[in-house]
């Protein structure tokens, strides 16, 4: 993520980095989705347990950078900024993102520590219960990215 991003780019508040930001939090995310998933049939191996911590990891990342810091750099508009229209998307669409926020933290919480392995044997049920929870709430955040792009360009112009 630090070569898509530069340093500047990496630590601003300034909402269009900041959804940047998200982005590819999110793609490192679905990447280590996919090769964990990719690991089938699931079991307590020096391949499976790395590639689950650091899919849990990526994806509490992705999980944090939209409500701590794009939600609230949306939140920190002024009435009468371009981005109104965002903030106001995001906030109908905040409850149905935090059902699914809650989805993926009880996946991270039941594969914290020391994991049973009836755990192990339902890894691929709740990977897919996970990727669902996951196309939701990609779907609601790029609706809200795309009309915080367009007052961003609306700005630029």
């Amino acid at each position: 993520m630090n070569a898509i991003l530069g340093p500047a780019r990496l630590h601003s508040k300034e909402l269009p980095d900041l959804i940047d930001k998200l982005l590819a939090v999110r793609q490192e995310s679905l990447v280590l989705f996919q090769k964990l998933a990719a690991l089938k049939p699931f079991a307590a191996t020096a391949l499976s347990r790395p590639a689950l911590r650091r899919f849990r990891q990526a994806l509490v990342d992705y999980l944090a950078l939209g409500p701590f810091e794009v939600y609230e750099a949306l939140e920190a508009q002024s009435v009468d900024s371009p981005y109104c229209s965002a903030r106001e998307l995001a906030r109908r669409l905040y409850a149905r993102i935090s059902e699914t926020t809650q989805t993926a933290l009880d996946f991270h919480d039941r594969y914290e520590g020391a994991i049973s392995e009836r755990a192990w044997a339902e890894l691929d049920r709740e990977l897919s219960r996970l990727g669902e929870s996951l196309a939701t709430r990609i779907e609601l955040e790029d609706r809200i990215i795309a009309v915080a792009r367009r007052a961003g360009a609306r700005m630029a112009a």
